[in-house]
């Protein structure tokens, strides 16, 4: 009989998670679902240690990082994580196995053989190194794009990124649209510019635009909380930012 611990901060997730894992392992027993980090190093310090520990690695109190610190764990451990794919890669060859929320099923099912595996391993204990971990963890500095090369006709330009003050896309085509008003063709589509341009500096706003914080000349409140925008240079097509997007909006306005 195997004694499970999950350590995780939002009810949603726990419940499904602990769901997932009474089907998964029928034969286990759940100690216990824990919330924080003060909560769980007091119950581990009190409490027979578990198997398995499925551990949220942000929880409201701090990392569970610090869990591991503050009590001594043999037990084996599997990460779950809202981190982006860059992060999760950065610690993929450490012998911990994680999960990627939301959670999924058949994930969840290789981690479960994966400790199944383990647990027949006897003499087999995890080797923790967290210090190690948290330093993977941090995001890695990435490079976002300075300039674009643009091709019109037989003629190459190069464009620094600091000089564009938005980009759109119109009848499939997608254009980098300079402080001085003139309008180039771009490779990248919308989806793409977003994940190579600095977020502080742009932020996508529909899913036609993507501003510059430099280009917003003025701001109008608009219906259902959205916010109509006028560029500079001006556009003369609708620049309005999408509901699902005003909040986030307000959000990168005020630099958070």
């Amino acid at each position: 009989m195997t004694k499970i611990l999950i350590i995780e901060d939002e009810e949603a997730a726990s419940k499904r998670l602990k769901k997932m894992v009474q089907e998964l392992m029928p034969d286990a027993v759940i100690d216990n679902v824990l919330g924080s980090v003060t909560e769980s190093v007091q119950w581990l310090q009190k409490n027979p240690e578990p198997e398995l520990i499925f551990a949220d690695i942000h929880l409201a109190d701090g990392s569970s990082f610090e869990i591991f610190k503050e009590v001594q764990i043999n037990a084996h451990i599997i990460f779950t994580t809202a981190y982006d794919q860059y992060a999760v890669q950065a610690f993929r060859h450490n012998a911990i196995d994680y999960l990627l929320k939301p959670v999924k099923k058949e994930e969840l099912k290789e981690a479960v053989i994966r400790f199944r595996k383990l647990q027949q391993l006897v003499a087999a204990k995890p080797s923790v190194d967290f210090d190690k971990i948290m330093t993977a963890l941090q995001k890695p500095v990435y490079e976002y794009k300075e300039r674009f090369i643009i091709r019109f006709g037989e003629h190459i330009k190069t464009i620094e990124t600091k000089d564009i003050s938005y980009f759109f896309t119109e009848h499939k085509a997608n254009f980098a649209v300079l402080k001085d008003g003139k309008r180039y063709p771009v490779d990248h589509n919308l989806d793409e510019l977003e994940t190579i341009l600095n977020p502080k500096n742009y932020f996508r706003i529909n899913r036609q635009f993507v501003i510059g914080y430099q280009s917003i000349a003025e701001m109008i409140t608009y219906s259902k909380a959205r916010v109509l925008i006028k560029l500079n240079p001006p556009s003369k097509l609708e620049t309005i930012v999408s509901t699902e997007r005003s909040a986030p909006f307000k959000q990168w306005l005020a630099g958070e």
